[in-house]
């Protein structure tokens, strides 16, 4: 086999992982009402069985970033896919709202050692000239898996019930296992005397998880909460002493140096702000769709499919774009249309809102997704060295992560200042549909709040985007990688 067959393969294979992953986080968020109904699970639990999965993926990535630079990304990769298999039967099995948190948890770890490894395996294997159409291909899957997710966690939930949402993982899984075991190779050089940061870690793991825990838990329960308060408390110290450890280390768990050039940085920053502007958005349309327009799973996810639909056709016409034109201008491009669609939804939503219209303006973010993503993540995987490559990639998750997890907790805290928790779970299982009573005033009201500021953030997202400035012009050519050395495979 030719090594320039290889990259088609690495692109494959984690490209499979990819769309498992994706597929089956979209899937259960259509799932959810019934999941509630059906284990008689508080609705703030089964929201975290969502929630947990983002809130370990984004803490967890970063560090098995780092330890994949250090020991390689393969047997990372599979073992991820072999866990995130056996995890989804035992979801499936469960008999409460506790035992499927913590079977979602587990299965996340293994969906973090997919996650974090995916891009970097992809940067390794393909020229820098080519790396934007190879990323753009990877965005093109995580698109195709949000267009499936919904619809067949749609027709499953309707046909089968929910627990089918995780038991359809298993072959696939199993597939995904195989597939990688045999066909990923680790082809980056490993620098040799490498130790693992563990106080970088511990420090910066803890300290994520109770800073995001508690703005998450901050939207869902109150910002006033001793819970809250405490792990604010607790993140404002762990985090300066993580940056304090970091900024002594000689082979830091998060390399500092990714940070230190402006393209970085604002890279890294606008995706956190896409990832706050456009993460809820599935999140309150499903409240909507079942709640307000009294859909059943599958129909509803037949109108969540444009914005993922148009998200698959742009991601990989902008990640070739981005290769031959540059980054800057498409994502912040990207940006601005995410806004203009979201800023429909903010003036267009009511009670009889038209199906045309949530197709029309979700098929305009969906583009504005797709024209961000590639480019952006090439910007920062062009930017870093193969070594730094994992830690690169797994930092750029976690921040989509973050953005993500922040933007349902906002959209969250914004409809339940104004609706009980018995309200909100009555529209989120379709007990109150319709558009009798005042609750449902309330919640279209917050609805459009939300929007409203989820698109001013995508234009300060977009402002962020322009301002990193042009990317150097590369000067070195690419090599093709060799064999992989005995004893890495």
């Amino acid at each position: 086999m030719s090594k320039l067959e290889y990259k088609w393969l690495a692109l494959s294979a984690t490209n499979l992982g990819l769309l498992l992953g994706v597929m089956t986080g979209t899937a259960l968020l259509i799932a959810l009402p019934d999941i509630t109904a059906d284990l008689n699970a508080p609705m703030l639990l089964v929201i975290w069985v969502l929630m947990s999965y983002m809130l370990a993926t984004t803490v967890l990535v970063p560090s098995i970033g780092r330890v994949a630079d250090m020991i390689g990304r393969k047997n990372l990769f599979v073992l991820g896919a072999a866990v995130f298999t056996v995890f989804s039967l035992f979801a499936g099995m469960s008999q409460s709202g506790l035992q499927l948190l913590i079977m979602r948890i587990v299965q996340a770890v293994g969906g973090s050692l997919m996650m974090a490894n995916s891009t970097a395996i992809v940067t390794d294997a393909f020229p820098r000239g080519e790396l934007g159409m190879a990323l753009g291909v990877n965005g093109m899957v995580l698109a195709i898996g949000s267009v499936m997710g919904p619809i067949i966690g749609g027709v499953l939930t309707t046909a089968l019930g929910w627990r089918w949402v995780f038991y359809i993982n298993v072959p696939l899984g199993a597939i995904v296992t195989l597939w990688a075991l045999f066909q990923i190779r680790d082809i980056a050089p490993l620098p040799k005397g490498q130790r693992f940061d563990w106080p970088g870690a511990v420090t910066f793991t803890s300290g994520m998880f109770f800073l995001l825990f508690a703005l998450t838990e901050g939207g869902f329960d109150g910002w006033t909460s001793p819970l809250v308060l405490a792990f604010f408390v607790l993140a404002a110290i762990l985090l300066p002493l993580f940056f304090y450890i970091e900024s002594r280390a000689e082979q830091p768990m998060l390399d500092l140096r990714l940070f230190q050039t402006r393209i970085q940085v604002f890279a890294y920053a606008s995706s956190l702000m896409n990832g706050i502007a456009r993460g809820a958005l599935m999140f309150l349309l499903i409240f909507y769709l079942l709640g307000i327009k009294s859909m059943d799973p599958f129909t509803a996810s037949i109108y969540l499919a444009p914005f993922a639909l148009t998200m698959m056709v742009m991601a990989p016409i902008s990640g070739r774009w981005s290769d031959r034109y540059g980054s800057r201008e498409l994502s912040t491009l990207g940006l601005v249309i995410t806004g203009i669609g979201l800023l429909g939804f903010t003036m267009f939503t009511r009670v009889d809102m038209s199906i045309m219209e949530i197709v029309v303006w979700g098929a305009v973010v969906g583009i504005g997704s797709g024209l961000f993503n590639s480019p952006n993540t090439n910007t920062i995987m062009s930017m870093v060295p193969p070594e730094r490559r994992g830690i690169a990639a797994g930092t750029r998750t976690m921040m989509n992560n973050a953005g993500s997890m922040l933007s349902i907790a906002m959209a969250f805290a914004i409809l339940s200042s104004g609706l009980t928790e018995e309200a909100m779970s009555a529209l989120f299982i379709g007990a109150q549909v319709g558009s009798e009573g005042i609750l449902v005033d309330v919640f279209i009201s917050d609805l459009q709040i939300a929007f409203f500021i989820s698109f001013v953030i995508s234009m300060v997202a977009a402002v962020i985007s322009y301002m990193r400035g042009p990317m150097p012009a590369w000067s070195d050519t690419y090599v093709a990688p060799a064999e992989p050395a005995k004893g890495h495979d």
